[in-house]
């Protein structure tokens, strides 16, 4: 029965394979956290804008209520 062994250069190719194969892992979920920040970010910043736009409106209906 023969021992089966790795030649250095097939082992050096499965270390270098799961080392792409963690980095693109790696890689993809960094990428989800930084799209869901961004997407986070936009929402306030809308929500911020939506709500400057309101209280323009009232200031500028409260103004118009005075000059009545």
């Amino acid at each position: 029965m023969t021992n089966p062994r790795l030649s250095k250069l097939e082992i050096r190719k499965d270390v270098l394979q799961s080392a792409v194969e963690s980095m693109a892992s790696t890689v993809g979920e960094v990428t989800g956290i930084v799209t869901g920040a961004i997407k986070d970010v936009a929402a306030s910043v809308g929500g911020l804008a939506t709500d400057l736009f309101e209280l323009r409106e009232s200031a500028r209906r409260a103004h118009e209520d005075l000059d009545d």
